[in-house]
Protein backbone atom coordinates (compact mmCIF):
# COMPACT_ATOMS: atom_id res chain seq x y z
CA UNK A 1 0.00 0.00 0.00
CA UNK A 2 2.82 2.47 0.64
CA UNK A 3 4.43 1.75 -2.11
CA UNK A 4 1.26 2.22 -4.28
CA UNK A 5 0.94 6.07 -2.59
CA UNK A 6 4.58 7.10 -3.20
CA UNK A 7 4.33 5.82 -6.89
CA UNK A 8 0.75 8.05 -6.86
CA UNK A 9 2.80 10.81 -5.12
CA UNK A 10 5.36 10.63 -7.74
CA UNK A 11 3.32 10.91 -10.80
CA UNK A 12 1.29 13.49 -9.20
CA UNK A 13 3.98 15.77 -8.70
CA UNK A 14 5.19 14.77 -12.52
CA UNK A 15 1.41 15.36 -14.16
CA UNK A 16 0.54 18.74 -12.40
CA UNK A 17 3.63 20.70 -13.89
CA UNK A 18 3.03 18.78 -17.11
CA UNK A 19 -0.20 20.04 -17.84
CA UNK A 20 0.77 23.53 -16.63
CA UNK A 21 3.76 24.51 -18.59
CA UNK A 22 1.83 22.38 -21.59
CA UNK A 23 0.12 26.23 -22.86
CA UNK A 24 3.59 27.42 -23.45
CA UNK A 25 5.45 24.35 -25.39
CA UNK A 26 6.12 20.75 -25.29
CA UNK A 27 9.57 20.71 -24.33
CA UNK A 28 8.94 23.21 -21.55
CA UNK A 29 6.03 20.49 -20.15
CA UNK A 30 8.24 17.57 -20.14
CA UNK A 31 10.73 19.32 -19.13
CA UNK A 32 8.46 20.39 -15.80
CA UNK A 33 7.43 17.08 -15.57
CA UNK A 34 10.92 15.50 -15.10
CA UNK A 35 12.03 18.48 -12.82
CA UNK A 36 8.62 17.73 -10.40
CA UNK A 37 9.45 14.01 -11.22
CA UNK A 38 12.97 13.87 -9.55
CA UNK A 39 11.83 16.35 -6.55
CA UNK A 40 9.11 14.02 -5.57
CA UNK A 41 11.69 11.19 -5.64
CA UNK A 42 14.35 13.28 -3.46
CA UNK A 43 12.06 14.75 -1.60
CA UNK A 44 10.96 11.05 -0.64
CA UNK A 45 14.56 9.78 -0.19
CA UNK A 46 15.29 12.88 2.12
CA UNK A 47 12.63 12.23 4.41
CA UNK A 48 12.91 8.55 4.46
CA UNK A 49 16.22 9.02 5.57
CA UNK A 50 15.12 11.53 8.18
CA UNK A 51 12.22 9.49 9.79
CA UNK A 52 13.06 6.27 8.60
CA UNK A 53 9.49 5.73 8.78
CA UNK A 54 6.40 6.19 6.40
CA UNK A 55 2.92 5.80 7.31
CA UNK A 56 -0.68 6.57 5.11
CA UNK A 57 -0.85 9.78 7.30
CA UNK A 58 2.75 11.12 6.49
CA UNK A 59 2.17 10.57 2.91
CA UNK A 60 -1.72 12.13 3.18
CA UNK A 61 -0.25 14.81 4.62
CA UNK A 62 2.31 15.18 1.35
CA UNK A 63 -0.35 14.83 -0.24
CA UNK A 64 -2.75 17.78 1.35
CA UNK A 65 0.71 20.08 1.37
CA UNK A 66 1.13 19.16 -2.31
CA UNK A 67 -2.06 20.42 -3.25
CA UNK A 68 -2.02 23.39 -0.61
CA UNK A 69 1.44 24.37 -2.45
CA UNK A 70 0.23 24.34 -5.84
CA UNK A 71 -3.48 26.51 -4.97
CA UNK A 72 -0.69 28.63 -3.10
CA UNK A 73 1.66 28.80 -5.81
CA UNK A 74 -1.30 29.55 -8.50
CA UNK A 75 -2.77 32.64 -6.14
CA UNK A 76 0.64 33.97 -5.67
CA UNK A 77 0.94 33.74 -9.37
CA UNK A 78 -2.22 35.99 -10.33
CA UNK A 79 -0.80 38.47 -7.85
CA UNK A 80 2.74 38.25 -9.72
CA UNK A 81 0.82 38.39 -13.20
CA UNK A 82 -0.34 42.03 -12.32
CA UNK A 83 3.13 43.15 -10.72
CA UNK A 84 5.02 42.35 -13.50
CA UNK A 85 5.35 43.88 -16.66
CA UNK A 86 4.61 42.16 -19.89
CA UNK A 87 7.37 41.02 -22.06
CA UNK A 88 9.87 40.41 -18.87
CA UNK A 89 11.86 37.82 -20.21
CA UNK A 90 12.79 35.68 -17.29
CA UNK A 91 8.91 35.73 -16.41
CA UNK A 92 8.41 32.22 -17.39
CA UNK A 93 11.38 30.93 -15.03
CA UNK A 94 9.96 33.02 -12.33
CA UNK A 95 6.47 31.21 -12.43
CA UNK A 96 8.10 27.30 -12.45
CA UNK A 97 9.84 28.35 -9.69
CA UNK A 98 7.11 29.94 -7.31
CA UNK A 99 5.63 26.66 -8.15
CA UNK A 100 8.06 24.18 -7.45
CA UNK A 101 9.55 26.02 -4.60
CA UNK A 102 5.88 26.63 -2.82
CA UNK A 103 4.51 23.17 -2.99
CA UNK A 104 7.70 21.98 -1.94
CA UNK A 105 7.76 24.16 1.34
CA UNK A 106 4.18 23.39 1.87
CA UNK A 107 4.49 19.75 1.23
CA UNK A 108 7.41 19.25 3.73
CA UNK A 109 5.69 21.50 6.50
CA UNK A 110 2.90 19.17 6.40
CA UNK A 111 4.92 16.24 6.48
CA UNK A 112 7.12 17.19 9.41
CA UNK A 113 4.47 17.96 11.42
CA UNK A 114 1.82 15.43 10.87
CA UNK A 115 1.05 14.26 13.87
CA UNK A 116 0.11 17.76 14.94
CA UNK A 117 -2.59 18.39 12.50
CA UNK A 118 -6.02 17.26 14.09
CA UNK A 119 -7.87 17.46 10.60
CA UNK A 120 -5.98 14.20 9.80
CA UNK A 121 -7.63 12.12 12.79
CA UNK A 122 -10.72 11.45 11.10
CA UNK A 123 -8.71 10.25 8.08
CA UNK A 124 -5.77 8.24 9.99
CA UNK A 125 -6.06 7.73 13.14
CA UNK A 126 -2.54 8.26 15.29
CA UNK A 127 -0.83 5.67 16.80
CA UNK A 128 -1.31 5.20 20.28
CA UNK A 129 0.20 1.81 20.65
CA UNK A 130 3.41 4.69 20.66
CA UNK A 131 3.39 7.55 22.38
CA UNK A 132 5.70 8.78 20.06
CA UNK A 133 4.38 7.53 16.88
CA UNK A 134 7.28 5.99 16.25
CA UNK A 135 7.83 2.08 15.17
CA UNK A 136 9.81 -0.14 17.85
CA UNK A 137 13.35 -0.74 16.31
CA UNK A 138 15.90 -3.54 17.63
CA UNK A 139 19.07 -3.66 15.46
CA UNK A 140 21.08 -6.83 16.34
CA UNK A 141 24.91 -6.98 16.05
CA UNK A 142 26.71 -10.09 14.40
CA UNK A 143 27.35 -11.03 18.29
CA UNK A 144 24.29 -11.28 19.29
CA UNK A 145 22.78 -13.02 16.20
CA UNK A 146 25.47 -15.77 16.28
CA UNK A 147 25.25 -16.62 20.15
CA UNK A 148 21.56 -17.15 19.37
CA UNK A 149 19.74 -16.90 22.51
CA UNK A 150 18.02 -14.04 20.60
CA UNK A 151 15.83 -16.35 18.69
CA UNK A 152 14.80 -18.09 22.00
CA UNK A 153 13.87 -14.82 23.76
CA UNK A 154 11.62 -13.38 20.99
CA UNK A 155 10.02 -16.63 20.74
CA UNK A 156 9.17 -16.09 24.49
CA UNK A 157 7.39 -12.38 23.18
CA UNK A 158 9.23 -10.41 25.70
CA UNK A 159 10.83 -8.52 22.80
CA UNK A 160 8.15 -6.36 20.74
CA UNK A 161 8.45 -4.13 17.67
CA UNK A 162 11.23 -5.02 14.18
CA UNK A 163 13.98 -6.64 14.34
CA UNK A 164 15.76 -4.46 12.06
CA UNK A 165 19.46 -7.03 10.61
CA UNK A 166 21.87 -4.18 8.52
CA UNK A 167 23.09 -5.65 5.39
CA UNK A 168 26.58 -4.52 6.39
CA UNK A 169 26.17 -7.27 9.30
CA UNK A 170 24.87 -9.79 6.92
CA UNK A 171 27.78 -9.05 4.90
CA UNK A 172 30.41 -9.92 8.25
CA UNK A 173 28.22 -12.85 8.83
CA UNK A 174 28.67 -14.29 5.01
CA UNK A 175 32.66 -13.17 5.58
CA UNK A 176 32.76 -15.44 8.84
CA UNK A 177 30.98 -18.12 7.14
CA UNK A 178 33.53 -18.11 4.61
CA UNK A 179 36.78 -18.43 6.82
CA UNK A 180 39.21 -20.69 6.39
CA UNK A 181 39.09 -21.28 10.15
CA UNK A 182 36.79 -24.10 11.10
CA UNK A 183 35.51 -22.84 14.30
CA UNK A 184 34.87 -19.21 12.84
CA UNK A 185 32.78 -20.83 9.63
CA UNK A 186 30.72 -22.73 12.19
CA UNK A 187 29.40 -19.24 14.31
CA UNK A 188 29.00 -17.66 11.10
CA UNK A 189 27.16 -20.69 9.68
CA UNK A 190 25.15 -20.84 12.91
CA UNK A 191 24.68 -16.80 13.04
CA UNK A 192 22.64 -17.35 9.39
CA UNK A 193 21.32 -20.52 10.36
CA UNK A 194 19.63 -18.69 13.23
CA UNK A 195 17.95 -15.82 11.03
CA UNK A 196 16.70 -17.85 8.42
CA UNK A 197 15.26 -19.29 11.61
CA UNK A 198 13.75 -16.33 12.49
CA UNK A 199 12.66 -14.87 9.33
CA UNK A 200 10.48 -18.29 8.43
CA UNK A 201 9.07 -17.46 12.26
CA UNK A 202 5.48 -15.13 11.81
CA UNK A 203 5.36 -13.99 15.28
CA UNK A 204 8.89 -12.00 14.63
CA UNK A 205 9.15 -9.05 12.49
CA UNK A 206 12.73 -9.03 10.76
CA UNK A 207 13.08 -6.01 8.31
CA UNK A 208 16.59 -5.91 6.46
CA UNK A 209 18.05 -2.39 6.36
CA UNK A 210 19.98 -1.84 3.23
CA UNK A 211 21.31 1.42 4.38
CA UNK A 212 25.00 1.83 5.03
CA UNK A 213 27.75 4.64 5.34
CA UNK A 214 30.54 4.67 3.41
CA UNK A 215 32.58 7.14 5.35
CA UNK A 216 32.58 4.44 8.44
CA UNK A 217 34.61 1.69 7.73
CA UNK A 218 33.87 -0.35 11.27
CA UNK A 219 30.76 -2.18 11.65
CA UNK A 220 30.03 -1.18 15.75
CA UNK A 221 30.77 2.56 14.55
CA UNK A 222 27.97 1.87 11.54
CA UNK A 223 25.78 0.07 13.98
CA UNK A 224 25.53 3.25 16.12
CA UNK A 225 24.80 5.15 13.34
CA UNK A 226 22.10 3.68 12.23
CA UNK A 227 20.54 3.29 15.55
CA UNK A 228 21.11 7.19 16.02
CA UNK A 229 19.04 7.46 12.37
CA UNK A 230 16.50 4.76 12.94
CA UNK A 231 16.03 6.18 16.66
CA UNK A 232 16.76 2.08 17.51
CA UNK A 233 18.21 0.40 20.06
CA UNK A 234 21.37 -1.76 20.26
CA UNK A 235 20.76 -5.60 20.81
CA UNK A 236 24.13 -7.13 21.61
CA UNK A 237 26.17 -9.08 23.84
CA UNK A 238 29.73 -7.59 22.90
CA UNK A 239 30.85 -5.55 25.68
CA UNK A 240 32.40 -3.30 23.86
CA UNK A 241 30.33 -1.95 21.50
CA UNK A 242 27.62 -1.98 24.30
CA UNK A 243 29.76 0.81 26.13
CA UNK A 244 30.62 2.56 22.85
CA UNK A 245 26.89 2.78 22.46
CA UNK A 246 26.04 3.88 25.50
CA UNK A 247 28.26 6.43 25.21
CA UNK A 248 26.97 7.94 22.50
CA UNK A 249 23.49 8.07 24.05
CA UNK A 250 22.21 5.19 21.83
CA UNK A 251 20.05 2.72 24.13
CA UNK A 252 21.60 -1.22 24.60
CA UNK A 253 19.80 -4.07 24.80
CA UNK A 254 22.75 -6.51 26.49
CA UNK A 255 21.62 -10.20 26.47
CA UNK A 256 24.47 -11.08 28.92
CA UNK A 257 23.19 -8.84 31.02
CA UNK A 258 19.65 -9.98 30.71
CA UNK A 259 20.91 -13.57 31.40
CA UNK A 260 22.80 -12.69 34.63
CA UNK A 261 19.79 -10.69 35.82
CA UNK A 262 17.79 -14.16 35.44
CA UNK A 263 20.53 -16.45 37.41
CA UNK A 264 18.84 -17.56 41.04
CA UNK A 265 19.79 -15.62 43.38
CA UNK A 266 22.63 -16.92 45.87
CA UNK A 267 22.95 -15.43 49.54
CA UNK A 268 26.49 -16.82 51.81
CA UNK A 269 25.32 -19.91 54.06
CA UNK A 270 23.27 -21.84 51.66
CA UNK A 271 24.08 -25.60 50.79
CA UNK A 272 24.95 -26.96 46.65
CA UNK A 273 26.63 -29.79 45.44
CA UNK A 274 28.69 -28.93 42.51
CA UNK A 275 31.18 -31.44 40.54
CA UNK A 276 34.93 -29.67 40.54
CA UNK A 277 36.58 -29.82 37.28
CA UNK A 278 39.78 -27.95 36.88
CA UNK A 279 42.18 -26.23 39.50
CA UNK A 280 42.15 -22.84 40.23
CA UNK A 281 44.52 -20.29 39.83
CA UNK A 282 45.70 -20.22 44.04
CA UNK A 283 47.10 -22.90 45.86
CA UNK A 284 43.89 -25.33 47.16
CA UNK A 285 41.77 -23.97 44.48
CA UNK A 286 39.71 -26.07 42.25
CA UNK A 287 36.47 -24.48 39.74
CA UNK A 288 33.41 -26.10 39.19
CA UNK A 289 30.14 -24.57 37.07
CA UNK A 290 26.29 -24.33 37.70
CA UNK A 291 23.87 -25.51 35.00
CA UNK A 292 23.89 -21.73 34.30
CA UNK A 293 27.49 -21.35 33.37
CA UNK A 294 28.32 -19.75 36.93
CA UNK A 295 31.50 -20.20 38.14
CA UNK A 296 32.01 -21.49 41.37
CA UNK A 297 35.55 -20.86 43.66
CA UNK A 298 35.82 -23.71 46.02
CA UNK A 299 38.62 -23.35 48.58
CA UNK A 300 40.54 -26.65 49.24
CA UNK A 301 38.83 -28.09 46.83
CA UNK A 302 41.59 -29.27 44.50
CA UNK A 303 42.41 -32.63 46.69
CA UNK A 304 38.71 -33.55 46.04
CA UNK A 305 39.26 -32.54 42.06
CA UNK A 306 36.67 -34.58 39.34
CA UNK A 307 34.54 -35.13 42.30
CA UNK A 308 31.25 -33.93 43.16
CA UNK A 309 30.74 -32.11 46.26
CA UNK A 310 29.05 -30.64 48.59
CA UNK A 311 29.62 -26.43 49.17
CA UNK A 312 28.68 -23.87 51.59
CA UNK A 313 28.78 -20.72 49.94
CA UNK A 314 30.90 -18.00 51.43
CA UNK A 315 30.44 -14.86 49.34
CA UNK A 316 29.16 -13.77 45.84
CA UNK A 317 31.26 -11.66 43.73
CA UNK A 318 29.00 -9.90 40.51
CA UNK A 319 31.16 -8.39 37.88
CA UNK A 320 30.51 -6.58 34.30
CA UNK A 321 31.44 -9.99 32.64
CA UNK A 322 29.03 -12.15 34.94
CA UNK A 323 28.70 -13.17 38.33
CA UNK A 324 31.40 -15.65 40.36
CA UNK A 325 30.69 -17.46 43.66
CA UNK A 326 32.94 -18.37 46.37
CA UNK A 327 32.43 -21.25 48.72
CA UNK A 328 34.43 -23.84 50.92
CA UNK A 329 33.45 -28.07 51.44
CA UNK A 330 31.22 -28.62 53.41
CA UNK A 331 32.85 -31.22 54.85
CA UNK A 332 35.89 -28.57 56.41
CA UNK A 333 32.77 -26.56 58.65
Amino acid sequence: MIVILRFIFSIFCAIIPFFHFYQYSVVASIIAAVVGLVLSIGFLILFEYVSHTFSIRVLLAALFGLFSGYVLSFLIIIGLDFMVPTGFEWYLLVRAAVYHLVTFFTVFVFAINHESIAFFDKIVPPDTDNCEGMVSYKILDTSVIIDGRIADICDTGFIEGILVIPTFVLNELQMIADSADSIKRNRGRRGLDILNKMQKDHSIKVKISDMDFADINEVDAKLVKLAKVMKARVVTNDFNLNKVAEFHGVSVLNINQLSNALKPVVLPGEEMRVSLIKEGKDPNQAIGYLDDGTMIVVENGRKRLHDEVDVTVTSVLQTTAGRMIFARLKADD
